[in-house]
């Protein structure tokens, strides 16, 4: 069965973001979900499917609790770190198209700058003990040194410059800046980024997301419900998960250059029945921009080793050829481990995008990437 279109969007909702929320990670999340529940035209009562963050800090009871909800039918978790988002979209489509659940909820939140810091995060992953015997032991201990290695690997391989990915952090950065939540609201040059610090070699402090507080969700309801709810329905059209080939530390794969993306962008497409050159707007999760260009490459934009060259000239700008992270993305707005990606995506198809609206967005698309290579992709139209 294909879940074309079977399901929408009907609901976002998004906090402040900001470096220090002076709020809990439970508070952060019930508002932004309270927000997509007012959005949808919806009460709590109405959420029978729930899929909260999957690093469990907060579940399913702790929404019975805090909203009322007396009927939950369904709940899961999507422990895929930045693919979790998009996976998670996945799961509750699933839920939905099979009929287990009318509206499925998902919401993350989390104090990423005031509270729990990336270190610590990595090393409550399951992959933690893998890491500690491979990569721990020369000095790998964070997502900059992981990702450093594939970057340069691919700077060796196909001639990629730092100022390429120079490119990727200067257009999403003048996106921030027609976002009123936007943390980042400094203009920013490609000297401005050459000129950064070194945090791993080859990426530099502007080649990295930001840490930060705050909470997005959405919410996924049946297409036919959907008609009859209080904002346009954005129809999903295509979902696809992939994960990297084996093993998972980064290092021992005989190709390092390729992501879990590869894999899930052709059931994606496929799912959807359109191309990527049907895009209007992308939304492409970017911790790290060398992770932007390497997902361009594999979601089929370009060939293998391009993604330096497509990313330059003003291409991915918002009157590029492919606008991206239209919001500013995890490197200039805030990052909410994607899902106010996926909530600019609804924005842009709605075309509520404000000032960075993208004209005449009709086909959109969002990833989602996984600490070890995990890609998730979500292709919708309004």
């Amino acid at each position: 069965m294909s879940l074309r279109d079977k399901c929408a969007v009907t609901g976002i909702g998004e906090t402040e973001y900001s470096k220090n929320s002076g709020k809990s990670v439970i508070a952060l999340q019930m508002e932004a979900s309270l927000k997509a529940i007012a959005d949808a035209g919806l009460t709590p009562n109405d959420i029978d499917g729930i899929i909260p963050y999957g690093n469990l800090e907060v579940v399913a009871e702790d929404f019975i609790t805090n909203l009322g909800i007396h009927d939950l039918r369904y709940s899961a978790v999507t422990p895929l770190g930045g693919a979790s988002s998009v996976a998670a979209v996945q799961a509750a489509m699933t839920a939905v198209a099979s009929g287990v659940a009318n509206h499925v909820l998902i919401p993350i939140g989390r104090n990423g700058s005031s509270g729990e810091r990336i270190g610590d995060r990595v090393q409550a992953m399951p992959q933690f003990r893998i890491l500690g015997e491979y990569e721990m032991p020369s000095g790998n201990i964070a997502p900059p040194q992981l990702y450093a290695h594939m970057a340069r690997r691919h700077m060796e391989l196909y001639g990629t410059k730092s100022e390429q990915l120079a490119e990727i952090a200067v257009a999403i950065r003048a996106n921030a800046l027609l976002n009123d939540n936007a943390i980042m609201n400094k203009p920013m040059t490609i000297e401005d980024h050459q000129n950064s610090r070194m945090i791993s070699d080859p990426l530099r402090l502007f080649d990295c997301c930001l840490e930060s507080d705050g909470g997005a969700a959405v919410i996924i309801s049946a297409s036919e419900r959907a008609k009859d709810m209080a904002q346009q329905p954005i129809y999903i059209m295509g979902v696809g998960e992939g994960h990297p080939d084996s093993p998972s530390i980064i290092t021992q794969r005989p190709d390092i250059t390729t992501l879990g993306t590869a894999k899930a962008a052709p059931r994606a497409f496929g799912m959807a029945g359109v191309s990527p050159k049907d895009i209007d707007v992308a939304e492409i999760y970017d911790c790290f921009t060398y992770i932007v260009m390497c997902q361009l490459e594999d979601l089929g934009f370009c060939e293998k080793g391009e993604g330096g060259d497509f990313v330059s000239n003003g291409r991915i700008a918002l009157d590029g050829e492919l606008p991206i992270n239209t919001h500013g993305g995890l490197l200039s707005q805030s990052h909410i481990v994607g899902m106010n990606h996926v909530c600019e995506l609804v924005k842009q198809l709605r075309g509520t995008g404000g000032k960075a609206q993208v004209a005449d967005a009709e086909i959109g698309l969002v990833t989602g990437y996984g600490d070890m290579g995990d890609g998730t992709v979500a292709i919708m139209r309004n």
